[in-house]
């Protein structure tokens, strides 16, 4: 028999380790930031380390602060070319893996081509999309579907094929239609893989993005990570390495919100 007191204990037993949980999720990952900074900082007075090699944190800082009005524009740059690239990466991946995974001829024509192009180094290919689209913000875009195209086609392929059995079974004995099945249950059985998919490619895009700047571009954090090596200003290098690591932070839980958004059951069973 539950006392009412076991009753009203399991609730706030709930909400403290939920409470506990946000807590750890927070502050654990600034602990391990002001450690690397203390760490960092620390490194650059014991070993007197020159500026022009590794800027103390303090440099870093101050040069936000000083520049703050153009790094801000240069990262609005670089997280348009991140965001319209990876949605273009989704808009295009996720229905051909759709193909792929209905289709196994389909898979035997494009798998060795996708595996083909996957495996070229992108750095290889950035000065030939310079040449056929100039300097603009196109050559950046097709550089960023370029990096996130296979882990989405690739995790969405693999959700679409983890649907039970069991499952399939149960929606044929329904009569459910194709397209039904494909909509009831295994597409949203699939969704915790395509996430997955989703937060690796999402990495990748910032990288596609800042190679892009790197070989053509007059603007954005890896145009200015180039122009401040050549002008050996460390302190700007690191300052806008600093706001890619940002960007990609938050692109990253920015896309996990939406999954524990759409999916709460999912997280519940991890």
């Amino acid at each position: 028999m539950v006392t009412p007191v076991a009753a009203e204990s399991a609730p706030t037993s709930a909400r403290r380790r939920r409470t506990r949980e946000r807590i750890r999720a927070f502050g654990l990952p600034i602990l391990a930031l002001a450690m690397i900074v203390a760490l960092w900082w620390l490194a650059t007075v014991l070993f007197n380390i020159p500026t022009y090699l590794v800027p103390g944190p303090d440099l870093v800082v101050s040069k936000m602060i000083d520049l703050n009005s153009y790094l801000a524009e240069q990262t609005f740059v670089t997280t348009k070319e991140t965001v319209l690239g990876f949605g273009l990466a989704i808009l295009l991946g996720i229905p051909v893996a759709m193909s792929i995974a209905r289709f196994r001829l389909l898979e035997q024509m494009l798998y060795p081509l996708l595996l083909a192009v996957n495996a070229v180094p992108k750095v290889a290919i950035a000065p030939i999309l310079v040449v056929w689209m100039g300097f603009g913000l196109a050559p950046k875009i097709v550089m960023v579907v370029l990096l996130c195209f296979f882990p989405i086609v690739l995790a969405t392929v693999a959700g679409l094929r983890s649907t039970p059995s069991e499952l399939v079974e149960l929606s044929q004995s329904l009569d459910a239609g194709e397209i039904k099945e494909f909509v009831k249950v295994r597409f949203p059985w699939a969704l915790p893989q395509i996430f997955v998919g989703l937060k690796t490619a999402i990495s990748l895009a910032v990288i596609g993005a800042v190679i892009a700047e790197f070989v053509g571009s007059s603007e954005g954090l890896g145009y200015v990570i180039v122009q401040s090596g050549a002008s050996a200003d460390t302190a700007l290098a690191f300052a806008a390495i600093t706001l890619l690591a940002i960007i990609s932070i938050v692109l990253f839980y920015a896309i996990q919100l939406v999954e524990r958004s759409l999916l709460p059951w999912a997280e519940e069973n991890r």
